[in-house]
């Protein structure tokens, strides 16, 4: 499948013979084939034709809107998909709190483990001591085991995180100091392209879940918020260090991004990527993305990373219609 994204403020996005075409304002051209196209992302002041929302809805291409620093809007989808039966399914298990306990342990333990793989990684090269806090990380995912509600769980996820984003600022290069974890808005460069990419990965999840026919708001772990896809914030936690924060560690420790290659805003506060950085990380990203692993338990050959994503969700899918929650096994990385 192929992901377009268009950041060039200005340009817009049409169709003509069986190709998306993205008109630059310098007059450059982009065409690329539409059979394959899964999602089409547009960041800022891009334009797109009415002819071309049109085909989009009729293939069940996904249109996601962002601004030009990254803030998610919303989406333009066709409704092709909906699956009511798996969805009142959906809606039950939500009410099965052993169900949501167990769901919930599986998918925490494997986002600290997963946590602990990156701070070892990093830390290789590195002249720092980390076994302290991950013999505190491990001790947060040995808790679970006797965790009798999801809100006690949430918690020791809370305490890892705490422990995990202090102890990444020893493993960040000097220059883009880092020193926890800063939302809306990112205050550093590490935050802002973690920030970035944590939207970008919500948004491709949210269309994969609906893809399979689920709801991406009726969650199982994350309490339920007004306008908020809590099931695809449930199902983002265990790729948060696996995908995004493995992007940005790689970007900033390989002097592939620079100090100048972010801004501070002025008419909003925070640190956001330049044009041309914000390109590299989108890049970097799709790559990333593509990537192929062996690191899902329950298949014996290399998927994408991508593709992984969508067998997740597959699995989750067994999960609710056999209402076993230990049929969903998350991706641990080594």
């Amino acid at each position: 499948m192929s992901y377009l994204y268009v950041s060039e403020q200005g340009a817009s996005i049409g169709i003509s013979e069986n190709r998306f075409q993205v008109k630059y304002k310098d007059g450059l051209i982009k065409s690329v084939p539409a059979e394959p196209m899964e999602v089409i992302s547009v960041f800022g002041k891009v334009q797109i034709t009415t002819q071309c929302m049109e085909e989009c809805l009729k293939r069940g291409v996904d249109i996601l809107f962002y601004s030009i620093n990254g803030a998610y809007y919303g989406r333009l989808i066709s409704t092709s998909h909906v699956n009511v039966q798996r969805q009142r399914k959906q809606a039950e298990i939500g009410k099965n709190e052993d169900f949501k306990l167990t769901f919930s342990k599986k998918i925490i333990d494997a986002k600290i483990r997963n946590q602990i793989v990156i701070l070892r990684r990093y830390a290789r090269n590195k002249n720092v001591e980390i076994e302290r806090s991950v013999i505190e990380m491990q001790n947060m995912y040995k808790k679970l085991l006797i965790a009798e509600s999801v809100e006690q769980i949430m918690g020791y996820e809370g305490t890892a995180a705490k422990i995990y984003f202090r102890t990444l600022g020893a493993l960040i290069e000097p220059e883009f100091k880092f020193s926890g974890r800063s939302r809306r808005p990112p205050m550093d460069p590490f935050n802002s392209m973690i920030s970035l990419g944590y939207s970008i990965m919500m948004n491709e999840l949210y269309g994969k879940i609906e893809a399979k026919g689920l709801n991406p708001y009726f969650g199982l772990m994350h309490k339920d918020r007004e306008k908020h896809p809590t099931l695809a914030s449930d199902l983002i936690e265990e790729w948060r260090a696996v995908l995004i924060d493995s992007t940005a560690l790689s970007m900033l420790n390989g002097h592939e991004l620079l100090v100048d290659d972010f801004y501070s805003g002025i008419e909003q506060p925070g640190v956001f990527l330049e044009k041309e950085g914000f390109k590299k990380y989108i890049q970097k990203l799709e790559g990333k993305f593509r990537a192929e692993s062996k690191y899902l338990s329950y298949v014996d050959y290399s998927v994408s990373f991508r593709r992984a994503l969508d067998l997740q969700i597959g699995q989750l899918v067994k999960a609710i219609e056999t209402e076993n929650a230990n049929e969903y096994r998350p991706i641990l990385i080594r």
